[in-house]
């Protein structure tokens, strides 16, 4: 009986040994299939390699996106800035009206006008001219340079305003404004009362109005940017010429402009006091003595004069 127990037990364990070699052999041939047919799928839908290039492409059109708004941001270089140039020059010349027709071409052939002209005539080479021209800022400097050969140039000034600062907010405002305008005519046609339809009205009829406002100041300083302003004063042989005297800055400049309004003022009053003068005189001392007897008259009256008190008896006493 051992024998047989014994003889069982090694046929049960020689079966298990060939049951588990014979799972193994499957095991690895499916492990085997399975290596061999990944590459054909990874070949025929490469799902991962397409994400990544998606994701690549998006990094870079986000990189795209971050360099094109770097160089929307408004440029503050040297010549792109807005600059309003204004100057003024005089010359003596031998002939006004004449000077004053080859500065006027000078003026129109830079593509600029003439936006003011004043003429006065003098006797014996005494005539003078004062023209206004709006000259292309691009060619100022050329266009002073030739009119200041037309003859002798005694003085010149020219003046610069930096108003790049103010563009940049007038545009900035202006997209904020044209925003609000375009919301409000949105709601606007979504009104479905006649209250609401009354009040987007008046309210996109005021933003509307804002937009206009801004509008125009942004084109009055495209316009002073685009177009200088020059005063030319032209002064006949026997003119005198203009001197100007520039007011000192600082301390010095403050102190002549006080004492300057002291005096205007004190030339005001003194004018008002002599034009009121002779109705003070007129009309204040007729009523000034009436009213000193009037004030005499009651206090005479209203203080009568006391009896005097009895005198004593000595002989009582």
């Amino acid at each position: 009986m051992r024998k047989r127990g014994y003889m069982w037990l090694g046929a049960v364990l020689v079966s298990g040994a060939l049951l588990t070699g014979c799972s193994a052999d499957g095991a690895s041939d499916t492990s085997v299939g399975s290596n061999a047919a990944a590459p054909a799928v990874g070949e025929a839908n490469p799902a991962p390699a397409d994400q990544d290039g998606a994701r690549a492409d998006a990094d870079a059109g986000t990189a795209g996106q971050g360099k094109d708004t770097t160089a929307q941001s408004p440029d503050l270089s040297v010549d792109q800035r807005s600059i309003i140039y204004t100057g003024s020059i005089t010359v003596q010349v031998k002939d006004v009206n004449a000077a004053a027709a080859q500065a006027t071409g000078i003026a129109a052939g830079t593509g600029g006008f003439i936006g003011g002209d004043e003429r006065q005539s003098g006797d014996g080479g005494t005539d003078t001219a004062t023209l206004k021209l709006r000259i292309p800022a691009a060619k100022f400097n050329a266009a002073l340079q030739q009119i200041a050969g037309l003859g002798d140039e005694k003085n010149r000034a020219i003046n610069t305003e930096d108003v790049t600062e103010q563009v940049v907010d007038l545009d900035a405002r202006i997209a904020v404004q044209q925003a609000r305008v375009d919301s409000g005519r949105k709601l606007l046609g979504q009104a479905k009362s006649l209250n609401d339809l009354v009040m987007l009205e008046k309210e996109v009829a005021t933003r509307e109005s804002d937009l206009a406002s801004l509008q125009g100041k942004k084109r009055r300083l495209a316009d002073l940017t685009a177009l200088s302003t020059v005063t030319v004063v032209l002064l006949g042989p026997e003119a005198p010429a203009v001197v100007t005297d520039d007011d000192p800055a600082g301390f010095l400049g403050g102190l002549k402009g006080g004492w300057n309004a002291l005096v205007a003022s004190l030339a005001v009053l003194l004018t008002i006091l002599g034009a009121l003068l002779p109705w003070i005189i007129a009309l204040g001392l007729p009523a000034w003595g009436v009213l000193y007897l009037t004030r005499r008259y009651r206090r005479t009256r209203g203080n009568p004069e006391l009896p005097a008190p009895p005198a004593e008896n000595p002989a009582a006493s």
